[in-house]
């Protein structure tokens, strides 16, 4: 299996809203721990170490490349 990077949600907005919407309320400490949850869930969902290692990496470089936030949120600032 290979780390598809291309969306497979029908609506990838709704996606996106579900998750921003699942950390509404909660204090950084338990917005960490529900990231690393879910992280942990859908990694064993895919069950596969070679394309979450390649995940990881697509994240460290996304991360060191921006900052880890998406453009609107450095607008905001």
């Amino acid at each position: 299996m290979t780390l598809s990077t291309t969306s497979n949600f029908s609506d990838p907005d709704t996606a996106y809203r579900l998750v921003v919407e699942a950390h509404r309320g909660l204090s950084d400490e338990d917005s960490a721990s529900l990231d690393t949850a879910l992280v942990l869930i859908l990694a064993n969902h895919v069950g596969d170490a070679d394309v979450l290692r390649e995940a990881i990496a697509l994240a460290k470089r996304q991360l060191a490349q921006g900052g880890g936030k998406t453009n609107s949120e450095k607008d905001a600032k």
